[in-house]
């Protein structure tokens, strides 16, 4: 019931950055760029860096005939822009020296990428690769699980792990695309408006003090 009111909801709203590019292009190379970028940023900032760069280089071997500085340019104005720019030069060097210049299909593998983690990981997998192997869960979806009571933790790597055991795995492809839209537009972190929450009536919010 939870997942069929939320895919009602997020229609009035953008699907998160990297969604939005696996939807469209159906490419993990610029799904896991694309989530190397959106990490501490809003979406409003990435989606437009993320154009920038790809309309220089879509490809891990373009990508690396790059400058740092020409990558910078491009992705300025995203949260550590220096940082990710050296991240996106090490993954492309890694993509091509490794996986002859395509991106892996395993977690394991993608988690050897500079600048890759697990959620970065599974997004790739998910929404690059299709391939619903694990559940992306970024501070969205480790405030969400939480304050419906779904676990009981603080960490996006220990609500992955918990979240496996007891989501059903055909709506694995969907919970962090539902759940990020939620939170980015509506179970917010601080003051949640929980009276326009279209799923309120399920969620005991655990641990919210004050909302709207």
């Amino acid at each position: 019931m939870i997942v069929s009111l939320l895919k009602k909801e997020i229609k009035q709203f953008e699907n998160p950055i990297a969604t939005e590019i696996g939807e469209k292009t159906q490419d993990p190379f610029l799904v896991l760029i694309s989530c190397i970028l959106s990490l501490r940023t809003k979406d409003t900032t990435t989606g437009p860096a993320s154009k920038r760069l790809f309309d220089l280089a879509d490809n891990p071997r373009d990508m690396l005939k790059l400058s740092k500085k020409q990558i910078e340019k491009a992705i300025f104005p995203v949260g550590f822009y220096p940082t990710k720019a050296r991240y996106i030069k090490k993954a492309c060097k890694k993509i091509i020296k490794d996986f002859n210049g395509k991106v892996p299909k395993t977690m394991e593998e993608l988690l050897t990428i500079p600048g890759i983690g697990r959620k970065c990981g599974g997004i790739t997998l998910i929404y690059g690769h299709n391939l619903t192997v694990s559940i992306p869960v970024d501070t969205h979806l480790n405030k969400i699980s939480n304050r419906l009571g779904w676990v009981k933790t603080k960490t996006p790597e220990k609500t992955e792990q918990e979240l496996v055991k007891i989501i059903p795995k055909k709506y694995w492809h969907d919970l962090n695309n539902l759940l990020v839209s939620h939170g980015q537009n509506v179970c917010v972190p601080i003051s949640p408006f929980c009276s326009k929450c279209i799923i309120r009536k399920y969620c005991p919010r655990v641990g919210v003090k004050r909302s709207r």
